[in-house]
């Protein structure tokens, strides 16, 4: 039942215009744009090398929070969620079948962002082992922040509220413009967020080859437990 609700979820995910623009088109412009042409300084190195990972890092954060937030928010709001929850599927399978859907969908997305990184000239190197670790964690914490959202507001204040995030962490996250730009005081803050957090673990790893950042490691996981927690505690099924 779990197999078969992922595969739906991930379908349905699939096929969904904005979900697509989310997921798959904002990051590949961003990454072959800023690849390209040199429109902000990324310091020493090519510019590939720099924003490849804050993209990959982009690229969890739409699939694991603004996409699962804003689809999970309307289900509920239509009433799927409710209907779902009174099958045999039990709301534990159903959840661990959305968050199949996040993985699978963000594997897919990795693959093409990787893919493109290399025709633009990307070198990564670094432990393979500490990129896995980074990814997982950063999906469990922007999930469980996500389902939080999608679980105590309505679908249109989720629909707002996940796109402007978004848009905020896009540009504050440290994902296209380093965190070394901003002031001091802004900068301690912006290191504290999830997508900081995943892109400089990231970033630290493949273009500087890091072995394991446990500094930024740290973070997301704190970040997981409590929006994982959180949203276990406080989410509304109809």
């Amino acid at each position: 039942m779990i197999a078969a609700q992922a595969v739906l979820e991930t379908k349905m995910l699939l096929r969904n215009g904005e979900q697509l623009l989310l997921t798959v088109i904002i990051p590949t412009l961003l990454l072959a744009l800023f690849s390209s042409v040199d429109i902000i300084d990324t310091g020493a190195g090519e510019a590939v090398d720099f924003l490849a990972p804050g993209i990959l890092a982009l690229a969890v954060m739409s699939t694991a929070f603004t996409g699962q937030a804003i689809a999970t928010g309307f289900e509920r709001r239509y009433g799927v969620l409710k209907r779902l929850a009174a099958s045999p599927l039990p709301r534990w399978a159903l959840m661990t079948a959305k968050t199949a859907s996040v993985l699978v969908t963000e594997v897919l997305q990795i693959v093409l962002l990787t893919v493109i990184a290399f025709a633009l000239g990307w070198s990564p190197h670094g432990n393979p082992a500490a990129v896995l670790l980074l990814l997982v964690l950063g999906t469990a914490a922007f999930s469980g922040l996500g389902l939080l959202m999608a679980g105590t507001l309505k679908a249109e204040a989720t629909l707002a509220a996940a796109n402007l995030v978004f848009l905020l962490l896009l540009v504050g996250g440290g994902v296209i413009v380093p965190l070394d730009r901003f002031p001091d005081a802004a900068r301690d803050v912006l290191g504290l967020l999830p997508i900081s957090a995943l892109s400089d673990g990231l970033r630290d790893v493949l273009q500087h080859g890091a072995s394991m950042p446990w500094g930024d490691l740290g973070i997301l996981a704190a970040w997981a437990v409590v929006g994982l927690a959180a949203a276990g505690k406080f989410f509304r099924w109809e």
